[in-house]
C-alpha cells in the first residue's frame, strides 16, 4: 500500500505543475512536501490555504477545491479561526469570478465568525471586501458605509496601514462618483501614512490612484507623471503585477490622446510581463486594451483578434464581469462597422444583428450578477444597435435601462448621502476624543482612593493564596502518585490511536485526489455530447479510483470512441487505466492513426514497451471494445470485448479478438470490421463488469444473454433514459450484494 500512496502523490504533484502556468514551482512541491509531512490538523488547514493562494488567479475552480478542503477540515477540528479565513478566501475568489452575491455569502459567513470570535481585524477586513463588492455593483452609498466601518475598526485598533487601505477604497468610489477632490483628498491620507510607515508599496498604489483621478479629469501629462513615479516604485521592489498594471496605466493615456503607436508599446510591455508571472486576469485586460486601439485604429480584424483572446482567458476563469465587458466591446466593434459606407444593406444588417446578439450576453451577464455599471454600459451599447436597425421600441426600452442605472449610482441625492456620511464620520469621531478626555479626568480622580482600597485587598488576597498554594500543593501530589500509571497508559495508546489515524487519512486523501486526477483523464459529458448527440455512457467504479474507463477522440471527420477494462479494479486498475489511455492518445496523436484495428495495434506495442521498462515482469493489459463512427459508416475492433448492434428488434453480435491488449501468447494484428449502419439502429459496447455481477434471488451472474433482452426490451425509449433503467437494473439485481467489478456501458443511437 505504501508504494501505491507514493506513486499517487507523484502522479498528483505532476498533474499539479503541469496546470500552473508561470508559478513558482519550487513553492507548490515545497507546500507538498509540508503537506505530507504533516502530524497535526492547523498544518494541514494552512497548507491547504497556501495551495489554494497559489491557484487564485490561474485556476479559481482548484483554489476553490482547496479553501473547501480547508473549511472543510477546520470545522470538522472546530477551528474557528481558520474557518473564518477559509470562508473569506472563498469569497474573494467568488469575487474575482464576478459571483457578487456567493462573495457577499461567504464574506458575511466570515463576518459572523470573526465577530463571534472578537477578532477585530478578521471583521475589518470581511467589511473592506464587501464594501469592495458593492462598489463593484455600482451601490456606491453601501460602499461607503462598509468603508467607513472598517475604517473605524482599524483606528480602534491603532492599524495604520489598515486605515491606509480604507482611506485609499473611499478616494476610489468618490472618484468613480466624479468627485475628484474628495478622492485626491483620501488618496492624500493615505498617501502621508504609507510614508510615515515607509511602506513603499502603498505609496506606490496612491500614486496610481491619483494618476486615475487626472486621467479621469482629462489631465494627462499629471496621470503620465503619477504613473511613472508609482511605475518607478515598483521596479524598485521588483513587483511584477504592479508593474504591468502602472504600463497599462501609461498605454491608456496614449489610447486616449490617440497616440495609438505608444499605447500599442505598453500595452505589449504589460501583456509580456503578465505572461511571464502567469497573471491570466492581467493577460485578458492587456489582450482587451490592445483590441481596443485596433478598434480605435481601424484595424478591425486585429481587435476581434484580441477580443476573442481576451474573452478565451476570462471563461477559463469564469469571470462573469470579464466576460461581459468583452462580449459589450465586441458589440460595440460591430455597430462601427455597421456603419461602414461600403457595405450593403443585408451586410448591415448582420452586424447589427451581432452587436444586438453579443449586447445580450453582456446584459444577462451583468443582471445575473447585479453588476449596475456594467449594465450601464451594455444598455448604453444596445439602445445604439436597436436604434440604427429601426427597432425604437427596444431602443427606448435600453435608453430608461440606460438612464435608470446612471441615476442609481450617480444620483444626486446619492452624492449628497456620501458627503454626509463622511461628515457624520468625523464629526462622531471628534466627540468620541472628547467624551474619552472626560472619562479620562474622571478616572484620574477616583484612582487614588481606589488605588489604597486596592492595596488592602491585595494584602488579604496574597495571605489567602498562600494558604490556598499549600493546600493544593498537598492534594496535587497525592493525586500525581495516584494517577501517573493510568496517564503514561493513555498516552501510548491515544499516540498509537492517532498514528493508525493518520496513516489511513493519509492514504484515503491520496486515493481520492488520484480519482480527481483519473476524471480528468476522460472525455467531458459536453464533449461527448457534442460529438455523440443520441447516446450514453454509464460509468461505475468498484471502489474509489477505476480500471475501466472510456475513451473519445476525433480526427479526420471520425468519431472514435471506446469502453475499455484493465486488468484489475481500484489502484492497481487505475494505475493500468493511466498507461493504457495514454497509449490509445499517442497512437491517435502522434502516429495519426484512424482505423480500430491499426490504433488496438499500435496501443498494444505502446502497453508493451511501458511495462517492460520495469525490472519485474508485468503481465497487465486491457480488453477493450474501439468503435470508429463516420456518418453511417462504422468500423470496429476489439480485444475481448464485442460490439452488439440493435436492429428491428434483434442483436447482431461482431465477435472480438481473442487477445488483450498487452502481453500473451497470440499477438495477430487485431482485425477491422466495417458494417454500414441503418437508421434507428443502436450501438453498444461495454466491460465485463456488468453481465458478470453477482445477484437476485439465487446469487447467480446477470449474464450476457439477460443483458441482450434487457437492450431489445428498451429501444423505444430514449439514450438518457435507457442509461437510467440500465443502472436501475443493474442496481436491483444486486441487492445488497457488493459490486464485484467496475462497469463501463456505452449506447449511441444511429
Amino acid at each position: 500500500m505504501k508504494l501505491y500512496k507514493t506513486l499517487l502523490v507523484l502522479l498528483l504533484s505532476a498533474c499539479l505543475c503541469i496546470n500552473i502556468y508561470g508559478q513558482d514551482r519550487g513553492k507548490l512541491d515545497s507546500l507538498w512536501t509540508a503537506f505530507k509531512q504533516a502530524k497535526q490538523d492547523i498544518t494541514r488547514i494552512k497548507t491547504y490555504l497556501n495551495i489554494g493562494y497559489v491557484f487564485e488567479y490561474q485556476i479559481p475552480d482548484t483554489a476553490l477545491y482547496f479553501y473547501n478542503k480547508a473549511l472543510e477540515l477546520s470545522q470538522k477540528t472546530k477551528n474557528n479561526k481558520l474557518a473564518a479565513k477559509s470562508l473569506h478566501y472563498i469569497g474573494i475568489v467568488h469575487q474575482n469570478q464576478g459571483n457578487y452575491d456567493k462573495a457577499i455569502e461567504y464574506y458575511l459567513k466570515s463576518l459572523k465568525n470573526f465577530e463571534e470570535l472578537g477578532d477585530k481585524k478578521g471583521m475589518s477586513n470581511c467589511l473592506m471586501n464587501i464594501g469592495s463588492v458593492n462598489k463593484e455593483q455600482g451601490s456606491y452609498d453601501k460602499a461607503i458605509e462598509y468603508y467607513l466601518k472598517s475604517l473605524k475598526i482599524y483606528e480602534e485598533l491603532g492599524d495604520k496601514k489598515g486605515m491606509s487601505g480604507s482611506y485609499n477604497n473611499i478616494g476610489i468610489v468618490h472618484a468613480k462618483q466624479g468627485s475628484y477632490d474628495k478622492a485626491i483628498e483620501y488618496f492624500l491620507k493615505s498617501l502621508k501614512i504609507n510614508e510615515e510607515l515607509g511602506d513603499k508599496m502603498g505609496m506606490s498604489y496612491c500614486y496610481g490612484n491619483i494618476g486615475m483621478v487626472h486621467y479621469s479629469q482629462g489631465l494627462y501629462d499629471k496621470a503620465i507623471e503619477y504613473f511613472l513615479k508609482s511605475l518607478k516604485i515598483k521596479e524598485e521592489l521588483g513587483d511584477k503585477k504592479g508593474m504591468s498594471n502602472s504600463y497599462n496605466n501609461i498605454g491608456s493615456v496614449h489610447c486616449e490622446q490617440g497616440i495609438y503607436d505608444k499605447a500599442i508599446e505598453y500595452y505589449l510591455k504589460a501583456l509580456k510581463i503578465t505572461e511571464e508571472i502567469g497573471d491570466k486576469k492581467g493577460m485578458s485586460n492587456s489582450y482587451n486594451n490592445i483590441g481596443l486601439v485596433h478598434m480605435n485604429q481601424g484595424s478591425y480584424n486585429k481587435a476581434i483578434e484580441y477580443y476573442l483572446s481576451s474573452l478565451k482567458i476570462t471563461e477559463e476563469l469564469g469571470d462573469k464581469n470579464g466576460i461581459a465587458m468583452v462580449y459589450c466591446n465586441i458589440a460595440s466593434l460591430n455597430i462601427i462597422l455597421a456603419d461602414s459606407t461600403a457595405l450593403s444593406e443585408r451586410q448591415r444588417t448582420n452586424y447589427l444583428n451581432k452587436a444586438v446578439e453579443y449586447g445580450n450576453k453582456a446584459y444577462n451577464l451583468a443582471l445575473e450578477i447585479d453588476a449596475v455599471p456594467m449594465q450601464n454600459d451594455v444598455a448604453e451599447v444596445l439602445q445604439k444597435a436597436y436604434t440604427k436597425l429601426g427597432r425604437f421600441e427596444e431602443a427606448i426600452k435600453y435608453a430608461e435601462i440606460y438612464i435608470t442605472t446612471q441615476d442609481s449610482m450617480f444620483s444626486e441625492e446619492k452624492t449628497k448621502a456620501l458627503a454626509e456620511m463622511g461628515a457624520k464620520y468625523e464629526t462622531e469621531k471628534k466627540q468620541l476624543q472628547i467624551e474619552k478626555m472626560e472619562k479620562q479626568k474622571e478616572l484620574d480622580n477616583k484612582t487614588i482612593e481606589v488605588q489604597k482600597a486596592e492595596n488592602r485587598k491585595q494584602l488579604i488576597i496574597i495571605i489567602s493564596a498562600i494558604i490556598g498554594f499549600i493546600i493544593v500543593l498537598v492534594f496535587s501530589i497525592i493525586l500525581l502518585r495516584m494517577f501517573s500509571q493510568k496517564r503514561k497508559a493513555n498516552i501510548l495508546l491515544a499516540e498509537q490511536k492517532a498514528e493508525i489515524e493518520e496513516k489511513n487519512r493519509d492514504i484515503m486523501d491520496s486515493i481520492t485526489y488520484a480519482k480527481r486526477i483519473q476524471l480528468a483523464i476522460l472525455p467531458p459529458s459536453k464533449i461527448v455530447k457534442e460529438y455523440l448527440k443520441d447516446s450514453f455512457i454509464l460509468y461505475k467504479p468498484k471502489d474509489i479510483v477505476a480500471g475501466d474507463f472510456y475513451w473519445m477522440e476525433h480526427k479526420d471527420g471520425k468519431i472514435l470512441f471506446a469502453a475499455a477494462d484493465c486488468t484489475g479494479h481500484g489502484v492497481p486498475g487505475a494505475m493500468v487505466s493511466v498507461v493504457c489511455n495514454n497509449g490509445l492518445n499517442r497512437s491517435v496523436r502522434e502516429h495519426g492513426l484512424i482505423e480500430p484495428g491499426k490504433i488496438l495495434d499500435k496501443t498494444r506495442e505502446i502497453v508493451i514497451q511501458e511495462f517492460e521498462k520495469s525490472e519485474e515482469e508485468v503481465k497487465d493489459g486491457m480488453d477493450i471494445a474501439l468503435c470508429s463512427l463516420e456518418g453511417n459508416r462504422l468500423q470496429y475492433a476489439g480485444a475481448h470485448n464485442p460490439l452488439w448492434i440493435v436492429r428491428n428488434g434483434e442483436i447482431l453480435e461482431i465477435k472480438a479478438d481473442r487477445q488483450p491488449i498487452g502481453k500473451s501468447r497470440l499477438t495477430e494484428p487485431f482485425t477491422t470490421h466495417t458494417v454500414n449502419l441503418q437508421k434507428a439502429d443502436s450501438i453498444y459496447i461495454f466491460s465485463d463488469g456488468y453481465v458478470d455481477q453477482f445477484g437476485g434471488e439465487k446469487g447467480k451472474k446477470f449474464k450476457s444473454m439477460a443483458f441482450k433482452e434487457l437492450l431489445i426490451s428498451i429501444q423505444n425509449r430514449p439514450m438518457e433514459e435507457q442509461r437510467i433503467l440500465i443502472d436501475e437494473t443493474f442496481e436491483n439485481w444486486k441487492g445488497k450484494l457488493e459490486q464485484i467489478d467496475d462497469v463501463v456501458v456505452m449506447g449511441v443511437k444511429i
